[in-house]
């Protein structure tokens, strides 16, 4: 696991929840810019931090999900999730972290369903859902 910080971040306590909870997937690096964190698996991306993404002060996780998915969600929970800009329409949903009380177990469900998308096959029978840290 491999943690990069390029440039200077702003301090958001809600990142390193999510840093923990992805690098505890096997063979996954974070790469922190200013305004986001992509994390990858074999240099595939699976999630992204995203802080104020273009402008649209929002603070997310986004992940990708099954085909049409990340619109049902949407539709079902606007107030939580949402069509991030440029990725949204390529299968991918934002939950939003700067809503209510962020529930760690749903975001390391989605960032977990995400991973195993974007992982080699190979990779996969090493991920279970109880190796993923519980967030307080």
């Amino acid at each position: 696991m491999d943690y990069t910080s390029r440039t200077t971040v702003k301090s958001d306590p809600r990142l390193a929840p999510l840093i923990e909870i992805c690098l505890s997937l096997p063979e996954t690096a974070c790469d922190v810019r200013e305004e986001h964190a992509a994390f990858t698996v074999r240099k595939k991306t699976f999630a992204y931090f995203l802080n104020d993404h273009h402008g649209d002060g929002i603070v997310s996780v986004c992940a990708k999900v099954m085909p049409g998915d990340n619109e049902m969600l949407v539709a079902a929970s606007p107030e939580r999730f949402y069509l991030p800009a440029y990725i949204g329409p390529r299968g991918w949903v934002g939950l939003r972290l700067d809503v209510g009380a962020v529930d760690w177990d749903e975001v390391a469900e989605l960032v977990t369903d995400s991973y195993r998308r974007c992982a080699p096959k190979g990779l996969l029978a090493k991920v279970s859902l109880q190796q993923i840290p519980v967030i307080t």
